[in-house]
């Protein structure tokens, strides 16, 4: 082999490998966290009227994709847990009640583990993941709206309807069973997640 065909030997090479290093430069994979200042509610309806529980506890670790600017260009990976029962009505005896149909003696946390995301342009999220709640996981989709905030936090909003029946829960009753609530419940979160 003379001297110029080993010069383009090497060169098509290590064209590959510094383009690979140029790409990982001008993107990186970054940590995000939030602990207990998050807002979630859970709305739901009965026989009597509509009803809300909240919290603001939870943890959530997230790994984005930034690239150069500073703009999101991927998800990685995610995780919520929060405490069932930290979840609060107007009514304790609400929440005793929901606290049973949670299952939250044998079943304290309810989380979601991502499998897989793709991040829209338009800053769209669309999540599929692992949801668990009563002991019980299923397949669950997320589509939330991300916003990079100007101290570079991540600002996260959505919502997500949920059948109790997917998760084994029989819908909580009251007053000797003549209030009955709905099958179907909304969950609404809003997260700031920082570095």
């Amino acid at each position: 082999m003379n001297r110029l065909q080993s010069l383009i030997t090497r060169k098509t090479f290590y064209l590959p490998l510094l383009l690979q290093l140029l790409v990982s430069i001008a993107t990186a994979q970054v940590k995000y966290h939030a602990k207990d200042n998050l807002q979630l509610v859970v709305n739901g309806t009965s026989t009597l009227h509509d009803w809300d529980m909240k919290t603001s506890k939870g943890e959530c670790n997230a790994v984005f994709v930034v690239n150069a600017a500073g703009q999101l260009t991927g998800l990685t990976a995610l995780s919520f847990t929060m405490p069932a029962e930290s979840l609060k009505s107007d009514h304790s005896s609400m929440d005793k009640n929901a606290y049973k149909s949670l299952k939250t003696d044998k079943n304290a946390n309810i989380t979601y583990t991502l499998t897989s995301a793709t991040l829209l342009p338009d800053g769209t999220v669309k999540c599929q993941g692992k949801l668990t709640i009563a002991g019980v996981t299923a397949d669950a989709e997320l589509v939330a709206t991300t916003k990079v905030n100007a101290d570079k936090s991540i600002a996260v909003k959505g919502t997500r309807k949920i059948s109790m029946k997917d998760f084994n829960i029989d819908p909580p009753t009251f007053m000797m069973g003549t209030i009955k609530t709905g099958n179907d419940l909304t969950l609404q979160f809003d997260v700031t997640l920082t570095k």
